[in-house]
């Protein structure tokens, strides 16, 4: 080992088990990972002079040296996203190009590549589990789709297009964080806050103190509304100014469209590489290249399932939009005739307040979160038979309002652990709401002793925080993602899979990965799950009985329109790594607005940038894969309908479908092909009727 500073006391070294969040900072990570580099090209040089074609001799050992490198850099991958800062993005850039191109080498190691080939072909293949097969099958396929068979100017061409993309959509995701961060409004007199909930108030009373003014209050502000969602959403639908609803709506479109941030270019660039890396593979577009491993079998399934569900929303989506014209016609809008995008929000929560007679708002007192976790924890029992328990302290957390929780099983043996963090933190926390694995489930034996390592799951959401002694009230919209990403998590941490390689999620084809968090979601509807969370965070009632019924019968309010909105994205997304050629004569923004003709009911504002913040495919996995929510969410939905089936009124029939979902989708993560997977526990293929069911889009 080169020997540099204050090495052995590298936090970031320690390359297994809980990270110690207390003790990292920004200048551990470049002195870690060049270190770590430096052995694991050893450990690589040395595995590739002496593989051996075989489970033991192959698979372990690489197993092995990518989870040291996963370790480290994970953490510096989870601390970006969540304790962001200028010290630690110089140090990722100084060293995330040094990690892509030991990850190249890897992927690239003609004799691991050649040895997984006859492992593939021994005689003694048949003998592999199915997870071990899997595996080695990815193994196979992630080597040809890595540029494997290349050889001397494509493969340097491949390489350096893999260096810069990873620096590029680093950036893109930088520049909508400062986007997000450098804009905001200070609001100071009471007819500029007309309309405002107390919620946001209290909020906004809070951004204004951590901005300096001292003595912000709810009552007399003032009041700053940033880009941050628990801002800018709740502004949106509330507030009755219509200017500043405007300039609200246009900033948050605009965000890293211009200036030193601006990420026009950067799409450009990012799809022109991703079609010329497609191409060097031999693929006609990057759509292909990315369907290559996933359960679609091609664009053309993609495009009909999303054509599919166009026809079923569109002219919903139509009859929205008349509905809410003549609505906001009947309360004397001068604007009726002619709503604009920052009419959208408000209008509709208006209708939807008389529609069902209650406000969003009006249930956050029943949605503190230590009640809705408590639901969420009641819900995981009744339907999968383990019990979460608190365990703060127990962990080194990375933030002081971070927890720490463990899950038992039925005989009490902790099976795995999760942190959660919780609140919005615009100034340091990317938006949005995701699950990520820290630690993930595997078998070894050590000295003798067969060893099981159990999971640890990262749950990050972007809810409204504590504000004024109040705990976090939640809306209905929070408690859903709570939810969501929950499932994710216990898709993660409910594996019976014993090999990393396919555990959890871990080989999962990425357009199945949402059936669990989308399945978790209809539970926020369930008459049990929801009154064993919904209380009064001051009085302890219980939700009364109409609030219940308006939810549900609000469910599928504008249902037309927010699928759309997905089909939207979705389409757009295919269409920009299918077709769309850089340089050509049409650019990012002009294939947005061609698709936006069949895709939305109001035509996007000239100068709307949303692109430009769109993470999810220029910066996220979901590049060509946008479509997943969908595509997943018809399993999900089928999903559900096997408890609609059993009956949901029926504790037996819920705990033992609950324990045969837990024993397939939870637990077999990546050892089988989700199509088998979804197969064994519904006994059939899937089927869009609950989707468009439960979307309110046909009749039961």
């Amino acid at each position: 080992m080169t020997a540099t500073v204050n090495i052995p006391d590298n936090p970031l070294l320690i390359g297994q088990g809980l990270p110690t969040f207390d003790a990292i900072a920004p200048e551990h990570v470049i002195p870690a990972i060049t270190e770590l580099l430096t052995e694991l090209e050893g450990s690589l040089a040395a595995l590739e002079a002496s593989v051996e074609p075989t489970w033991s001799g192959l698979v372990e050992p690489l197993q092995q040296l990518g989870e040291r490198l996963n370790w480290s850099w994970s953490i510096v991958g989870h601390l970006m996203g969540v304790k962001n800062s200028p010290e630690l993005r110089s140090a990722h850039e100084t060293v995330q190009p040094e990690v892509v191109k030991f990850w190249s080498k890897v992927s690239q190691s003609k004799p691991l590549y050649e040895a997984f080939k006859a492992l593939r072909a021994n005689k003694n293949w048949d003998n592999l589990e199915s997870a071990q097969q899997r595996i080695v099958e990815a193994a196979l396929r992630d080597a040809q789709l890595s540029g494997v068979g290349l050889e001397g100017e494509q493969k340097e061409r491949f390489n350096a297009i893999q260096l810069e993309l990873a620096e590029i959509t680093t950036q893109f995701s930088n520049h909508v964080l400062d986007a997000t961060k450098a804009f905001s409004i200070t609001l100071t007199n009471k007819e500029e806050i007309d309309g405002l909930p107390p919620s946001l108030l209290s909020l906004a009373a809070q951004a204004a103190r951590s901005a300096g003014a001292e003595n912000a209050d709810a009552e007399n502000g003032p009041w700053r509304i940033t880009l941050d969602f628990p801002s800018y959403g709740p502004f949106m639908q509330h507030s009755t100014r219509r200017e500043l609803r405007e300039k609200l709506y246009k900033a948050f479109i605009g965000r890293a469209s211009s200036g030193e941030l601006n990420n026009w270019p950067l799409t450009d660039r990012i799809l022109a590489l991703r079609q010329e890396k497609a191409a060097l593979l031999g693929f006609n577009s990057y759509a292909e290249l990315s369907l290559a491993s996933k359960m679609a079998p091609d664009v053309a399934a993609v495009e009909a399932l999303l054509e599919e569900l166009r026809q079923a929303s569109y002219s919903a989506a139509v009859k929205d939009l008349e509905e809410l014209k003549a609505f906001a016609a009947a309360k004397g809008a001068p604007e009726s005739g002619d709503l604009k995008h920052w009419d959208m929000g408000f209008w509709s929560e208006r209708q939807r307040e008389e529609k069902f007679a209650f406000s969003a708002e009006e249930l956050r007192p029943y949605f503190a979160l230590p009640q809705v976790l408590d639901g969420l924890f009641g819900l995981v029992k009744r339907l999968f038979g383990v019990t979460v328990t608190a365990a703060d302290g127990q962990a080194p957390v990375w933030h002081k309002d971070v927890r720490y929780f463990q899950i038992d099983d039925e005989a009490g043996n902790t099976i795995a652990n999760f942190y959660l963090d919780p609140y919005s933190r615009p100034e340091e926390k990317r938006g949005g709401a995701w699950m990520n694995d820290c630690v993930v489930r595997a078998k070894f034996v050590e000295a003798g002793k067969t060893i099981t390592r159990l999971p640890v799951a990262y749950l990050v959401c972007n809810q409204s925080p504590p504000v004024d002694g109040k705990p976090s009230l939640m809306t209905f919209l929070e408690v859903e993602t709570l939810f969501h990403e929950f499932g994710h998590g216990l898709q993660h941490m409910l594996t019976t899979v014993d090999y990393p390689g396919a555990s959890g999620i871990n080989n999962v084809e990425w357009d199945a990965v949402e059936l669990p968090s989308q399945f978790m979601e209809n539970w926020c509807y369930d008459r049990a799950t929801l009154f064993g969370m919904a209380k009064h965070y001051q009085t302890g009632e219980t939700l009364p009985e109409h609030y219940y019924q308006k939810l549900l019968a609000a469910r599928h309010y504008m249902s037309g329109s927010v699928m759309l909105r997905q089909v939207h994205f979705s389409s757009i997304d295919i269409e920009l790594h299918h077709r769309y050629q850089s340089g050509g004569s049409e650019t990012v923004a002009d294939v947005r607005n061609r698709i936006a003709k069949t895709t939305t009911v109001l035509p996007p504002l000239k100068e709307d940038a949303f692109l430009c913040a769109f993470g999810h495919i220029f910066a996220g996995g979901y590049a060509a894969g946008y479509y997943s929510y969908k595509w997943a969410e018809v399993l999900s939905a089928d999903a559900f309908a096997a408890f609609e089936e059993a009956g949901l009124e029926d504790e037996d029939a819920i705990a033992s479908t609950g324990k045969r979902f837990r024993e397939t989708v939870l637990g077999l993560g990546g050892s089988l092909h989700p199509m088998e997977v979804f197969k064994t526990f519904r006994g059939r293929e899937p089927s869009t009727k609950a989707l468009l069911r439960h979307s309110g889009l046909v009749a039961a």
